[in-house]
């Protein structure tokens, strides 16, 4: 099938948004959105899944939106997982091959990151990707590629993100049970990093930082490979709750007044500026002053960067952050954003939008709200290439049709399939 003919689904299960894109690359091999389904989030608490039966009606409106704009049907899903049980490890790996006169395949790449997902780790957790740093052939560090190079020991280094076994199968309960597949399993702020940043911004050093209802995700970029991921458990939903004590009105007016009035620097406001919000129920309406609600926001969000600032300091590649950072998510529509971020950090930053590799014509989504989303439906079509280039999980049912191993079995099946192959060897 041919690339452009291929139709690839991303569901991101928000805390505050579930969003379902189809897409599918057209002949210059952009991304082209055939449509798009969004519904309310219930039943997810900070990125994590907390109630199941409203998280499978979510995402069945989400999908049958999505169906219907797009006129497909939708049967398979790459979805994306975050939440504050996110974890990531630096560790390093190595194995001896047979022959000095053999060139180092792409087999053997694959044989040593799949000998990282041996790694004994605390109980309850599991790997959910292993991501070459660098590469080492017989002591010589720093080889990108190593394929085609001639060696008898090949090194690496590897980042490895891991999660809750628990709050990855809750991920699959409720795509399972609102009748869908899953593909793929992407860490939320990789998707978002394929979406808004260019191949430049990774090779000079970038920060992206996704600011969603529940959560704000960082992942580091330098010399064109992730670096550092973490995920910060305040997002957009915090400063409502703020803004609903602070002004002592109800959630649903705290929401829109972040949104349509919202900034997140007092000093861009005037002292002057008054919002009125009718009264419940009959009562007096309530005037709320623009900039008293910048202060209320602008609190909480020098918070939010602060621990933005102190992963950036803790990866070790801050001075090699070239090109600042990128901001993207629902929250990065906070107004004065990019100028506070810039005030507290002193790095250069931009709204990161989903535009990078969107086919004209999608304005649509050309918002930060769906960066995590198109990223998801991109990091769908590069999956779907390297496995049409390795047809490794393919095994045949009884009635001799074809059948792709589950995700989920797939990962936890890893390790008892290499423990088998040992005993066998």
């Amino acid at each position: 099938m041919e690339s452009n003919d291929q139709i690839i689904v991303g569901l991101d299960i928000g805390t505050t948004k579930i969003a379902c894109l189809v897409g599918k690359k057209n002949e210059y091999g952009k991304l082209e959105l055939l449509g798009i389904g969004k519904a309310e989030s219930v039943g997810v608490r900070r990125g994590v899944v907390s109630h199941i039966t409203p998280a499978v009606e979510a995402i069945r409106k989400a999908v049958e939106k999505a169906e219907l704009n797009s006129s497909t049907e939708i049967s398979v899903v790459n979805v994306g997982i975050a939440g504050q049980h996110i974890k990531s490890l630096q560790h390093r790996g190595v194995i001896t091959l047979e022959n000095l006169e053999d060139e180092i395949s792409t087999k053997d790449v694959e044989a040593l990151i799949q000998d990282m997902h041996k790694l004994v780790l605390p109980p309850g957790e599991s790997i959910i990707h292993v991501l070459p740093q660098d590469f080492i052939v017989d002591n010589e560090s720093g080889i990108k590629d190593p394929i085609g190079m001639s060696g008898i020991r090949l090194e690496a280094n590897f980042h490895i993100i891991t999660g809750l076994v628990t709050a990855i199968q809750n991920i699959f309960k409720c795509v399972q049970k609102a009748d869908l597949d899953v593909a793929d399993l992407t860490l939320e702020p990789l998707a978002s990093a394929e979406a808004v940043l260019s191949e430049e911004e990774k090779e000079a050093g970038v920060v992206l930082v996704d600011i969603g209802g529940g959560t704000t995700d960082v992942a580091i970029f330098q010399d064109g490979i992730i670096r550092h991921t973490a995920v910060i458990p305040f997002g957009g939903n915090i400063i409502t709750e703020d803004i609903k004590e602070g002004c002592t009105i109800i959630r649903k007016q705290a929401e829109l007044l972040k949104v349509k009035f919202g900034s997140a620097l007092a000093s861009e406001n005037q002292a002057n500026d008054i919002v009125v919000i009718p009264g419940l129920n009959g009562r007096e309406p309530k005037e709320i002053s623009v900039k008293n609600l910048a202060h209320i926001i602008q609190a909480r969000m020098e918070e939010i960067i602060e621990q933005v600032y102190f992963e950036i300091k803790n990866s070790g590649f801050e001075r090699q952050i070239i090109a600042g950072i990128v901001i993207t998510g629902g929250g990065a529509q906070l107004k004065h954003l990019p100028q506070l971020f810039e005030y507290l950090t002193g790095m250069d930053t931009r709204i990161g939008y989903p535009t990078e590799h969107l086919a004209s014509g999608n304005d649509k989504v050309a918002s930060p709200l769906f960066a995590t989303g198109v990223g998801l439906v991109l990091k769908g079509f590069e999956n779907a290439e390297r496995s049409n280039r390795k047809e490794s999980s393919i095994k045949r049912d009884p009635k001799g049709k074809k059948k792709g191993l589950g995700l989920f079995e797939r990962l936890l099946s890893k390790g008892r399939d290499w423990f088998e192959e040992d005993e066998l060897a």
